[in-house]
C-alpha cells in the first residue's frame, strides 16, 4: 500500500494518484509493498526501493549508505507496544532531494499519529527533510512512552516482590511464578526497545553528517542534534531499567530461595524436636528381662512425661536464641 503526501496551507494531505501529482508529492510511505508499487516509486524516485531482506541486514554499510545522491537510513522500530510482545522490524527512510519515502513491513504507532497530527496543525513539515525530523521526533516520543510504561509496570514488580506477600506458601510459589513471567517479558521489552534506539542513534549519526553535506539549514541540524540527544538519554534510561529488571530477577530468585530455606529449617527443626522423643520411646521400646521402670506403677506415665520434656526443652532453646 501506498500513501503519497503532499503540502497544502502547512500541512500534509494524503493524495490518491501518486504518479498524476508527483511533482507536489514530498512523503511516499509504503506499507509491505508489492513489486508494482516498489516499482512506481522508483520511477517516481529516480532510485531502487531496497527489498526486505536488504533492510534486515545488520551491518551499517547495508542500513546506512548514499546512493545516487540518495539518503538511505533504516532503523529497527517496534509496533504492536500496547502488548508485552512488541514486534520489531526494520524500516528504511529515502531522503532524495525534496522527496522521502518510508518503507516498512509493520505498522509503528508514529506512523499513524504523525500524519493525523501533519494534517490538522501546521507542524512546520513542509519539505522532505522536515518531514523526516518531524517524523523521528514522533518515533522518539513514542519510544519515550513504551520507557515509562515499561518504568512503571517495573515499580509494580518490585513492589510485589518487597511487599508483604499471602502467607500461603502455594500461593506465594504462584505468585513468584507471575513475577519471574513478568519479569522475563520486561527484559524483551526493554532489550527491544535498546536496541530500536540503538540504531536511530546511528541513524541520527549519519543524518547529521548528510546535513553538513547538503549545507541544510541551522534549524534543521538544531533539531537533528536535539533528536541525537533525545535518543541518548533514552538509550542510557533503556540501559537502567534493563540493570534494574536484572536486580529484581536476583532478588525474586533470593526470595525463592529464602522461602525454600524457610520450608527447610521448619522440617529440620521438627526432627531435631522429636529426635529425644523418638529416642525414649527405643529405649523404652527394647524387650529386656530387667529393667527397672518394667513393673513401677509410674513406668508410663513417666515415660510419656520424659518424652514430652525432651520434645518442649529443645522448641524451648530454639525459641530463645531466635532460631525460630
Amino acid at each position: 500500500m501506498i500513501k503519497a503526501f503532499v503540502v497544502e496551507n502547512d500541512r500534509l494531505r494524503v493524495v490518491d494518484d501518486l504518479l498524476a501529482k508527483g511533482d507536489r508529492v514530498v512523503w511516499a510511505d509504503l506499507l509491505s509493498p508489492t513489486k508494482e508499487e516498489n516499482a512506481t516509486i522508483e520511477t517516481w524516485l529516480g532510485v531502487a526501493i531496497p527489498t526486505r531482506e536488504e533492510m534486515e541486514e545488520i551491518e551499517i554499510s547495508s542500513r546506512l549508505y548514499i546512493e545516487d545522491g540518495a539518503y538511505f537510513m533504516t532503523a529497527t522500530l517496534p509496533s504492536q507496544t500496547e502488548v508485552d510482545d512488541p514486534l520489531m522490524s526494520p524500516v528504511t527512510f529515502v531522503l532524495a532531494g525534496n522527496r522521502l519515502v518510508t518503507v516498512r513491513y509493520h505498522e509503528p504507532k508514529a506512523f499513524t499519529t504523525f500524519p493525523l497530527r501533519a494534517e490538522k496543525v501546521a507542524t512546520g513539515c513542509t519539505s522532505s527533510d522536515t518531514i523526516l525530523i518531524g517524523l523521528l521526533e514522533a518515533i522518539v516520543d513514542r519510544l519515550a512512552d513504551i520507557l515509562e510504561r515499561a518504568g512503571r509496570d517495573i515499580e509494580t514488580i518490585s513492589r510485589d516482590i518487597f511487599e508483604a506477600r499471602s502467607t500461603k506458601v502455594s500461593k506465594r510459589n504462584r505468585d513468584f511464578r507471575e513475577l519471574l513471567k513478568a519479569i522475563g517479558r520486561k527484559e524483551d521489552i526493554a532489550s527491544s526497545i535498546r536496541d530500536s534506539l540503538i540504531s536511530l542513534q546511528r541513524l541520527a549519526g549519519f543524518l547529521a553528517h548528510a546535513s553538513t553535506q547538503t549545507r541544510t539549514s541551522k534549524d534543521i541540524r538544531a533539531r537533528i542534534k536535539t533528536v541525537a540527544r533525545d535518543v541518548l538519554s533514552l538509550a542510557d534510561h533503556a540501559t537502567f531499567l534493563s540493570q534494574k529488571i536484572s536486580f529484581l530477577l536476583d532478588a525474586t530468585l533470593g526470595m525463592i530461595s529464602i522461602e525454600q530455606n524457610a520450608i527447610i529449617k521448619i522440617f529440620s527443626v521438627a526432627a531435631v524436636i522429636f529426635l529425644p522423643p523418638t529416642l525414649v520411646a527405643s529405649i523404652y521400646g527394647m524387650n529386656f528381662n530387667v529393667m527397672p521402670e518394667l513393673t513401677w506403677n509410674f513406668g508410663y506415665p513417666f515415660a510419656i512425661g520424659l518424652m514430652i520434656l525432651s520434645a518442649v526443652l529443645p522448641f524451648w532453646y530454639f525459641r530463645r536464641r531466635g532460631w525460630l
